[in-house]
């Protein structure tokens, strides 16, 4: 009792030197928060309250963070009777401590228990890798930059300014949830930036300029690369602190280690709503051609024509500033934009948000198989349609529902309606 609940019960402050005025206690004491599991909250957290507020006066933490236990796989506790336990160590050497502290700390919603699964170390490990590769990659483009030559205030491309919002709000959003101690919703956003944005996105668009002829679009992206990597690397450091020491340390930086780095903070200035709506509707565009190209298996390496008809003016603007990254990622041997495109006979379409898709594949498509998905896709639209339409008809949710929401789902029934009319008017051209 006198070793484990007493002494316990004294660890906020006769760590810091107590009951000496030490400069680490009057810096440290009383601290901000405490991270716990439920398990203990009277055996140890309120002892250690009352403890304090008898020899100091004063609460030993602000904060409590209560956090589930990590139970076997069944959802067991796990214990050395039961046998049922995993070592640390175990986990450690054979996906490293990167991948078992960023699964144990964003695999779980605060007091709820997480059940261990090799799976999820697996998963985060893997995350890890795509870190890793895609910073190897960034460093063979980044020979002989500097920080002293990262300038990302000059003249920068679609996709180079998409990317700085986007790091830009992601910075943003992680710093409130782990403000907030939200720590498995901010593990969701690292992912989906880190992974889907910029590795399978930016780092894609980025090597148009730096393989390219044009040595300032060239400088302008490694400079936007190696700045969204540094504070990509600040912003997973508290979950991955050895994969990105290591990366920081290779990126060209300023400063001994990333963990005396400055935390990224919000920049008003790297807003950039114009740049999100063009990757939007150019994502939007390849995708769509590499979803046509699975549905007919047509691989990536043939070459194919890609006729597309904007919905208006900007549109079409978008798309002829950015003609070299939609005939690339389409893998096109034929690109046409036209605002007045007639659909061709025998061709797959699309029908997205800001334009119509149409891939001429005759001899690569059978023509009832198309009729039989835009049917399908009709009624997909049709549901949107009815869906949005009973939510709106819905009196409770009208009068509650703040006035943007209301309107950002009148456009939306607006935009599935549009959408299915132009399915319609193309199945009705097949079938005549």
């Amino acid at each position: 009792v006198l070793d484990t609940w007493f002494s316990s019960a004294l660890w906020p402050f006769s760590t810091l030197g107590w009951p000496e005025q030490t400069e680490d206690l009057k810096r440290f004491y009383p601290t901000d928060v405490l991270v716990t599991g439920y398990d203990i909250i009277y055996f140890w957290v309120a002892r250690m309250i009352f403890t304090a507020l008898e020899f100091t006066d004063q609460k030993p933490f602000k904060d409590v963070l209560m956090h589930g236990l990590v139970r076997d796989e069944n959802g067991s506790k796990m214990s050395k009777s039961k046998g049922n336990g995993v070592d640390p160590l175990e986990v450690i050497e054979k996906y490293g401590a990167d991948a078992m502290r960023f699964m144990i700390s964003t695999s779980s919603t605060p007091g709820q228990d997480l059940r261990f699964r090799w799976e999820r170390v697996e998963q985060a490990r893997n995350f890890a890798n795509k870190i890793w590769n895609a910073s190897r990659f960034a460093l063979m483009n980044l020979e002989g930059v500097t920080a002293s030559d990262i300038d990302i205030s000059g003249k920068l491309g679609t996709a180079d300014r998409w990317i700085l919002h986007r790091l830009n709000e992601t910075s943003r959003d992680v710093t409130r949830l782990i403000d907030s101690y939200e720590f498995g919703e901010t593990g969701r956003l690292l992912t989906n930036f880190i992974w889907d944005d910029l590795c399978d996105w930016y780092i894609e668009f980025a090597k148009l300029n730096l393989y390219g002829s044009d040595p300032e679009a060239k400088r302008a992206t490694q400079s936007v690369l190696a700045y969204v990597l540094d504070r990509t690397q600040r912003l997973i450091h508290p979950f991955m602190p050895f994969i990105s020491e290591e990366i920081w340390q290779h990126l060209p930086h300023e400063g001994e280690t990333i963990t005396l780095a400055a935390w990224p903070t919000y920049d008003s200035a790297l807003e950039a709503p114009g740049a999100v709506r063009e990757m939007e509707l150019l994502m939007e565009i390849i995708r769509s051609v590499r979803n046509i190209r699975a549905e007919v298996n047509v691989p990536m390496s043939k070459k194919v024509e890609l006729l597309i008809k904007p919905s208006g003016e900007a549109e079409a603007g978008i798309l002829s500033r950015n003609e070299e990254f939609v005939s690339r990622f389409c893998g096109t041997s034929l690109l046409e934009i036209s605002l007045s495109q007639e659909a061709p006979d025998k061709a797959m379409t699309a029908v997205i948000t800001g334009a119509e898709l149409y891939l001429p594949l005759a001899g690569l498509i059978d023509i009832d198989q198309e009729i039989v998905r835009l049917e399908k896709e009709i009624q997909n639209l049709t549901g949107e349609v009815e869906r949005v339409e009973k939510k709106l008809g819905n009196e409770g949710f009208v009068a509650k529902a703040p006035a943007k929401v209301i309107d950002e789902e009148r456009a939306k029934m607006a935009d599935y309606a549009d959408k299915r009319e132009k399915v319609k008017a193309r199945l009705a051209e097949l079938r005549g």
